[in-house]
Formats: C-alpha cells, sequence, structure tokens
C-alpha cells in the first residue's frame, strides 16, 4: 500500500510542491516525502487512537473528503507542522501545501479502494496497512461492517455483515470486488 500511496503524492505532489514557488526547489522532493509519510503515520496514528469510525466514514464515503472531514484536519495538521519544522517553510506555505494535497490524495485513495475496476488498492489491505494489529483490524472492519447493515449487505440474512456475505456476493455478484463496490455504494 505505501508504494501506491507513495505514487498519489507524486501525482498530487506536483502542482501543492513542484509548481509552488514558496517551496524552494531544493525540497520539493524533501517535502513530497514527508507528505507521504506523514499520510500513512497519520492513519496509523488515527487507527491506533481508536479512530474506527472515523476511519470507516472516510473510507465508506459517507463523509466528504474535503478539508471538513476530521481525518482530514488531522493529517494536514500534521503535515503543515512537519513542513514548518523540517524545512522551514513559512505557515501560509506549509498551510497551502498540505491542504493541497491531503484531501486530493485521501480522495483519490478512497475513490481507488472502492473502483472495483482497480485491483491496486484494496480497502482491506489499507486497513491491514495502518491498523498495524488483527485487533484494530478488526475493530475497523466492524465498523465498516456495521455500515454495510446500513446499506443492505447482509446477503444471507444473519444479522452481521461477514465472510458468509462476500461468499454469497461472489458467487453471483462480480466476485470479491461486487462487494467491496457494493459496500462503498459503487454499482
Amino acid at each position: 500500500m505505501f508504494e501506491q500511496l507513495t505514487q498519489l503524492v507524486q501525482q498530487y505532489g506536483n502542482s501543492a510542491v513542484v509548481n509552488n514557488n514558496a517551496v524552494p526547489n531544493e525540497h520539493n522532493e524533501g517535502v513530497i516525502n514527508e507528505a507521504n509519510s506523514t499520510i500513512f503515520s497519520g492513519l496509523k496514528k488515527i487507527a491506533s487512537e481508536g479512530g474506527a469510525e472515523q476511519l470507516a466514514g472516510l473510507f465508506s464515503g459517507n463523509s466528504p473528503i474535503d478539508n471538513s472531514n476530521p481525518v482530514v484536519q488531522q493529517i494536514t495538521q500534521q503535515l503543515q507542522g512537519n513542513l514548518g519544522e523540517k524545512f522551514g517553510l513559512s505557515s501560509e506555505a506549509s498551510s497551502g501545501v498540505a491542504s493541497g494535497m491531503i484531501p486530493q490524495i485521501l480522495n483519490s485513495l478512497v475513490n481507488k479502494a472502492k473502483d472495483p475496476n482497480d485491483s491496486s488498492f484494496q480497502i482491506s489491505d489499507i486497513i491491514n496497512s495502518i491498523s498495524g494489529n488483527s485487533g484494530q483490524a478488526s475493530g475497523i472492519m466492524d465498523t465498516i461492517s456495521k455500515y454495510g447493515m446500513q446499506f443492505g449487505l447482509d446477503q444471507n440474512g444473519d444479522g452481521k455483515v461477514d465472510v458468509a456475505d462476500v461468499l454469497v456476493v461472489t458467487k453471483s455478484k462480480g466476485g470479491i470486488s461486487g462487494f467491496i463496490g457494493k459496500l462503498f455504494g459503487s454499482k
């Protein structure tokens, strides 16, 4: 997942960093690398601090992925501080870079995870990468499952969204990507 995230950061870093006169050219690569590690560590921190509800909301697409989203806000603030501290960027420049990149990158990450035709990002891989341990991963997946109940994903009527429901969907509706697509609202 880290490699795919790096690609997204580089993609969105061009306009927010490389073409930004407030970021000295000698810091372009460092700023992009810092954005990458801050996003990954920020998601891990949210997971470790019990932010399953926030992460589930982010990955389910139930909350807008913009500067009003608490996950986006937390990671944006962390990146702003890191850029000022490590590269001496002004608070205005740090804020511009962070708020220009973080929402776009997270939005793209979620959209790729929701896209059944894009196998480069899988929601379970993302959750496992950021959770660090199975207890956290299962907690986040339980929260996503709760959202799944709200969206009618209980395929076998047993009162929970679990592997059995995935099997029902995979046999009848386009495999695991069909289930993930249905979970996140893709048609």
